[in-house]
């Protein structure tokens, strides 16, 4: 099988989770890439090898010096998060497509690393009202957990125009939709909409 990759990412609230939930559920030639993280795991609900590979930071360091992420990020000071390439062919042996629900610097690392072999949607919200809205509905931020969010969020917009394509998420039956037709034309046919193209 050709194996091929579909990156959603977005900044926090654009609703690119919800989405890539949807198409796991209903596409069955479609696999989740684990990322591998040095946090701690939340409770006993998180396992490791099902929601992430969990590494200390030591172990993460080898590996990147071992050359076995695609991507990796130091998040915070000592909080590391990547994509280890043996995550991808293990997909792709099992000939699964590899989907990915990763921020936007990894979206962007992931879709030059693979080139064509990528598709790389960008989610947004139709404006930053209706993000911040959607942030407070959480009901787990602060003023200024939300204000760094908030300027996390421009800073991450900016690089939307280096997407394959632009997915607005105004009305979420529309938007589950769009990204079937977005994924089902770049799976079958190779097709990838013009570049920077808004849908």
């Amino acid at each position: 099988m050709d194996g091929k990759l579909i990156i959603f990412s977005a900044p926090s609230g654009s609703g690119k989770t919800t989405i890539v939930k949807h198409l796991l559920a209903e596409n069955n030639n479609l696999g989740f890439s684990i990322s591998a993280c040095t946090r701690d795991r939340r409770g006993r609900a998180e396992e490791n090898g099902k929601d992430y590979y969990f590494l200390t930071p030591e172990e993460f360091k080898q590996r990147i010096d071992n050359d076995e992420f695609v991507e990796w990020e130091e998040v915070y000071v000592g909080a590391f998060y990547g994509t280890l390439k043996s995550e991808i062919e293990r997909l792709w042996k099992s000939g699964k497509h590899v989907l990915f629900d990763v921020d936007v610097q990894g979206g962007l690392k992931l879709k030059e690393y693979y080139g064509d072999k990528a598709l790389a949607v960008f989610v947004k919200v139709p404006d930053e009202e209706t993000l911040r809205q959607r942030l407070i509905g959480r009901g787990s931020e602060t003023e200024e957990s939300l204000s760094k969010r908030l300027f996390k969020v421009h800073f991450e917009m900016s690089f939307q125009d280096r997407f394959d394509v632009v997915l607005v998420n105004d009305d979420l039956e529309t938007s589950l939709q769009k990204a079937q037709k977005l994924v089902d034309d770049f799976v079958r046919e190779n097709k990838v909409p013009d570049k920077g193209a808004v849908v």
